[in-house]
Parts: structure tokens; sequence; C-alpha cells
């Protein structure tokens, strides 16, 4: 049963969140969620744990972690090369 609170999931892009709101429109019943604030046709909604979206969450997490720790150490590798540029030859020989 999906009701204002409840977790839901989305299957078809694995959207998780909680549902905010109900509306009604050209006679179909729609449901927000407050991951998105999107409008999901309820009958395409699926009841989901709030386990199920932890642990979509603590990947969401990870992957964050991941992107931020690759894009900083690329900054660092740029500014080295950056501060290098004495106009000596650095190369071998």
């Amino acid at each position: 049963m999906i009701d204002i609170g409840s977790y839901a999931k989305y299957p078809k892009t694995g959207t998780f969140g909680t549902v905010v709101r109900f509306q009604e429109q050209h006679g179909q019943t729609f449901v927000e969620l407050d991951s998105t604030h999107l409008l999901y046709r309820i009958d395409q909604l699926i009841p989901a744990s709030f386990e199920e979206q932890a642990a979509i969450d603590s990947k969401d997490k990870e992957i964050k972690k991941i992107v931020y720790e690759r894009e900083d150490l690329g900054e660092s590798a740029f500014n080295d090369a950056a501060f290098q540029q004495d106009g000596a030859c650095h190369g071998g020989g």
C-alpha cells in the first residue's frame, strides 16, 4: 500500500523516495516523491522498504566520494604540472 509518508520505488529508473502528496490529473492518480519532487503514476510505483532505500543511498554516497577523490587528484596533478612551467626542459636524456 502506498500512502503519504511511505517509501516507494519507481522500478523503471530505480528511483526511491518518500511519498509526500497525491495529485489527480486526467483521471490518473500521481504521487510526488521527495527525492526528485517529480510526479509518478501510482500504478507504476511499488512499495519499498527503508533498508532497500538505505542501501541505494549508501552506494550513491560511495560513488560521490570516488568521483570527488578523482576530481581532487586530477586537480592536484594539473597544479603540479602548471607549477613546473619554468621554461626548463624536464625531458629525459
